[in-house]
Order: C-alpha cells, then structure tokens, then sequence
C-alpha cells in the first residue's frame, strides 16, 4: 500500500463529542468515519484490521467444528413474537420499520430466533445432531447511549454463533470448548491476560450467562474480580447466593471496570419449545433441541484492543492484527532515494511481508508522526544518510530508539 494511492488522511484533531480514547485515535488515524452518534465506517486500513480479527475469530470457531453462514438482516415480527421477544417492554433496543404493504419488520440485533426457525427445515432425527453454525453481521441496536467510539455502537459487527444439541451433557461439552475457543481468540488479539471468564444476567436472552470481560478504565461495566481463580462476577449480579456458589468470598475479589468483549448464553429448550424445533431421537421418540448462543464483538474488540493498546503518540497494534508489519518512510526526492525505497518496497511485498510505503512527499517529522499515530510495528527509514551508510534505519513502535541494520538482517528479523 502506497500512502500516495490511499484517499485517506490523519488528522490533528477530531470533534469534541468524540470522548473516547479509542475513536478519537482511530479517527485521527483514518481507521474509521464517523457518520453519527454510535455510527462508524470502516476506511482502509480499519477493515485490514477488522478482516485480521475476523481471521483469528473464524479460525478458532471453525476449529470447534462449527459452520460459517449469514442470515439476513431483516426480521419477521411473527417469528420474534413466538418468544415474546418482540415487544418493546422486554427488548428495548429494537430497529422497527414498515413495509409498503403495512406490516412490520425489524432488523436484527440478535439472530436466536431465524436460525432456529431455519434449522426446522434441516432438524428432524437424532442423526442431524449437533448443529454449530456462526455468521460475522451487522447487528442494529437502538442504544439509549451511544458514547464510546466503537465499543458502543448502534450499527456494529459481531460474530455471534449457536449451538444445537440433542441433551445437556453434549450441550454442557461444547459451552465448555467454546470458553476455551474464546479464551484462544482473546490470547491471539493480544488481550488476554486482561480478559476473565464472568458470570452475569442474561438480560434479554436468559436468565444468566458468561461474559469475557477485558480491564480497561474506559469500560462501562464494573466487575468483581478473583486474580487467583481467574474468575470475575458482574455488578448486576453480585449477591451472597451467586457467591456461594461460585465458591467466592466477598473480602477476596477486586472491584474493577472492564469491557465486554465476548458472551455466551445457554437457552436450554426455551427457544426451541416456542418455535417447534425437535427431533426423533434413536428409540422414536420426539426430544427438545437444546440452544446455545456465543457472541464476539468483532468491532467492539477492535476498540478494546485500541484502548489498551495505545500512547500519547497513537495507537500500537499488536503485530498479528496490525494493518501492515512496516512502515516504510522514504525521505528525500532524489533519484537514488526514490530508486532505493521502491525497490526495497518491492522486495518486502514479493516476499509477502504487508507494508505501508509512504511515498508522499511531505516532511520527515510529518512521517514519522503518522507513522506513530498508525501505529505500524516496525518504521524503516531510507534516506541519503542511510544510502551514505549501506544500511536501513529501524525503529520498533513500542522502542525509543532505533537501530540500523541491513535489509537482509531486517528480513530476517521479520522471519522470527
């Protein structure tokens, strides 16, 4: 990528309605647009980021043996009616609109009810057991607030996927993975040793779930952590009988605030008994479907990990989901520079290593404040000193000081 192609600029400044750390950062580094309140467009080098989140989250989920898909976005309100989940007194975050023809549709902020009216077409014996399937969408939710960049949005990308079992103990089995899958992802983003398993409500999806909540300042729930244990339980349901029987003791955990980065929910038979999704087990009789529903905020992620992850330069991407591995600054407009940058721009990209090349003919401080604010990995300057000295200059992102090397000893540096 050539940053004299790329339509997008970094900015000095953002609005100040825009109270977050991380969008103020993402805007000003041109990640993303803000269209309105709790509404955000992904530029570029943000949906690099998104698809490398995306990747990792697709790669473990696929590991679990479950089944990528996309349903739509359009919601029939008889289906939502079925599980009383229509209705604004219980779910209050509903988008709603009319068709022409009178009757009213929503778009979905969640997808339990479609798929599992779906999988009525697909489910009938105990040999069609167990169902996993997953899906990354765009989910619509009418958040009274809207106020903290992208870990709050009304328009926001999730991974969310469900389970279909034929009893308990097989359901109790792939729940128990999926915490295991979920805690692979959170390592790979770079967050968790941050994140802890936490037992919370359901809100309008059950009675209780787990949350996967990662520590941040900026977060908007407040947890009570036991370090130890690795375990966590949310406000909302911090009394003596959910301590009990977590096993925890009230003088033992730390109140902290933390965002949520992941969910997991068992409905049982609920959802299933409502819409009529059942099978025929070995012996001939009809059995309940046993649901469950995992979620993952892949853009929410994104703004956690921007949150954690940053200075008072810009932002630091961890090196598997940063946009690029280089940032290579070329400064200087003389023929022996330019020849210099472009060819080595040409080695690093025929060796499959993601640069951002910035060819822009700007000043050097310009550069090297852009290249901060991006937060690439690792910054290589080529310019008449370093072409004097046979060698390139190198400087990590989360280093002060940089060194130089050649450009073989930097590619293998890169290799380990």
């Amino acid at each position: 990528m050539r940053l004299s192609q790329l339509f997008t600029k970094t900015r000095k400044e953002v609005s100040t309605d825009e109270t977050s750390k991380n969008a103020q950062l993402l805007i000003k580094s041109g990640f993303i647009y803000k269209e309105m309140a709790g509404v955000y467009a992904f530029l570029p080098l943000g949906l690099i980021v998104i698809e490398k989140i995306k990747a990792i989250v697709r790669e473990e989920m696929d590991n679990l043996g479950a089944s990528e898909l996309s349903m739509t976005t359009i919601q029939s309100k008889d289906l939502w009616q079925k599980t009383d989940r229509w209705d604004d007194k219980n779910v209050d975050v509903w988008f709603k609109s009319e068709l022409k023809n009178g009757s009213e549709i929503g778009f979905g902020w969640s997808h339990e009810e479609p798929i599992t009216n779906m999988l009525r077409s697909y489910i009938s014996s105990y040999r069609d057991l167990p169902v996993y399937v997953y899906q990354f969408q765009n989910k619509l939710r009418n958040e009274l607030r809207a106020k903290s960049g992208i870990m709050r949005g009304r328009e926001f990308l999730m991974k969310d996927m469900y389970s279909f079992s034929s009893d308990e103990d097989k359901h109790k089995s792939f729940y128990d993975n999926t915490i295991t899958a979920y805690n692979k992802v959170f390592d790979r983003v770079g967050i968790g040793k941050d994140t802890f398993l936490t037992f919370a409500s359901g809100g309008a999806f059950t009675q209780f779930s787990h949350e996967f909540q990662t520590l941040t300042d900026s977060g908007e729930d407040v947890i009570y952590l036991h370090r130890q244990k690795k375990i966590a339980v949310n406000k909302e349901v911090l009394t003596s009988e959910v301590l009990d029987q977590l096993g925890l003791k009230r003088e033992e955990l730390e109140e902290l605030k933390a965002a949520e980065v992941g969910n997991i929910f068992s409905f049982g038979s609920i959802k299933t008994d409502q819409l009529g999704l059942s099978y025929v087990d070995v012996d001939g009789k009809t059995r309940p479907v046993i649901l469950g529903s995992y979620g993952i905020g892949i853009s929410r992620l994104m703004g956690v990990i921007v949150e954690l992850f940053s200075d008072e330069k810009g932002i630091v991407w961890p090196e598997n989901i940063a946009p690029a591995k280089v940032y290579l600054a070329r400064i200087g407009e003389n023929n022996e520079v330019i020849t210099s940058a472009d060819m080595f721009y040409k080695v690093l990209t025929d060796k499959n290593i993601e640069v951002i090349y910035d060819d822009r003919d700007i000043r050097a401080g310009e550069k090297f404040a852009d290249a901060d604010l991006i937060g690439i990995p690792y910054r290589v300057v080529i310019s008449d000193k370093t072409l004097k000295s046979g060698l390139i200059e190198v400087k990590r992102r989360k280093e002060k000081e940089s060194t130089n090397m050649s450009e073989k000893e930097f590619i293998k540096k890169l290799a380990t």
